[in-house]
C-alpha cells in the first residue's frame, strides 16, 4: 500500500480587481464565483458596484480544469471532495493572504466590508468567516446549497453583528428540485438568526439587477 504524505508549497493566485483602494473609498467587496467560473467572467457582474468609492475584489479558486471534452472551456474550484480538509484550509489561507495584502496599511473602522459567495463561492465565504481572522459587515450568500446546513460551515456566533443574506432564483435547478423548498429555507434561517431573504424569478446565477435592488 502506498502512503499519502502532504507537502505545503507556494503557489501563485489569481484576482481580478474593480476601482481602486484610495483615500475616497468607502466599500470593499469580496466576491468568491461559483464552480466551473472563472473570475474575470464572474467580475463582469459587479460593474455596477464601481462607483468612486467601492473596491470590488474577485479572487479566483486555485483549482483549474476544462469544462468539456474538447478543451476549450476552462473554470475554476475552490475544492472537491478529494483530500477535502488540505483543500479548505488552502484557500482559507489564500484569501486570509489576499486580504492581508490588500488591506494591510489600510484603517478598516472607516471601510464597510461586504463578502458575496456565489453557488460553490457561498460555502467557501462561510468557512472563511468561521476562521475568524476578518471582520465584515455583510455577508451575501447568493444561490448557496447547504445540504446539512449552514451551522456545518460556520458558528452563527460569527454572524451576530453581520447583516447576512439568503438569494435565490425561484428557477434555480439545484433549489428547484428539492422535495420541500420551504422547508430547506426554514432550516437555514434557523441556523442564522436574523437571515434576510430575497427571492427572484430566474435560475442559477448572479443577477445585477437584483443585486442593486438588495442594495
Amino acid at each position: 500500500m502506498a502512503t499519502e504524505h502532504h507537502l505545503t508549497v507556494q503557489r501563485t493566485a489569481r484576482y481580478y480587481t474593480l476601482g481602486e483602494l484610495n483615500a475616497d473609498t468607502r466599500r470593499i467587496w469580496f466576491c468568491l464565483h461559483g464552480f466551473g467560473q472563472l473570475a474575470s467572467f464572474f467580475s463582469r457582474k459587479f460593474t455596477g458596484l464601481d462607483d468612486g468609492q467601492t473596491l470590488i475584489v474577485v479572487p479566483e479558486g486555485l483549482s483549474r480544469s476544462y469544462l468539456n471534452g474538447r478543451y476549450e472551456r476552462v473554470g475554476a474550484s475552490w475544492m472537491t471532495r478529494e483530500d477535502r480538509q488540505h483543500e479548505i484550509d488552502d484557500y482559507v489561507n489564500y484569501l486570509n493572504s489576499l486580504y492581508d495584502h490588500l488591506l494591510t496599511d489600510v484603517t478598516l473602522a472607516d471601510l464597510h466590508l461586504t463578502v458575496l459567495g456565489f453557488s460553490q463561492g457561498a460555502a467557501t465565504a462561510c468557512r472563511w468567516l468561521n476562521a475568524g481572522t476578518i471582520q465584515v459587515h455583510r455577508l451575501i450568500l447568493w444561490a448557496g446549497f447547504f445540504p446539512n446546513g449552514v451551522r456545518e460551515l460556520i458558528d452563527p456566533a460569527q454572524l451576530a453583528s453581520v447583516e447576512t443574506h439568503y438569494v435565490y432564483g425561484r428557477q434555480d435547478e439545484y433549489i428547484a428540485e428539492l422535495d420541500d423548498v420551504e422547508g430547506y429555507l426554514r432550516r437555514i434561517q434557523n441556523d442564522i438568526p436574523g437571515l434576510k431573504l430575497t427571492a427572484y424569478e430566474g435560475g442559477h446565477r448572479v443577477e445585477p439587477e437584483v443585486l442593486t435592488r438588495l442594495l
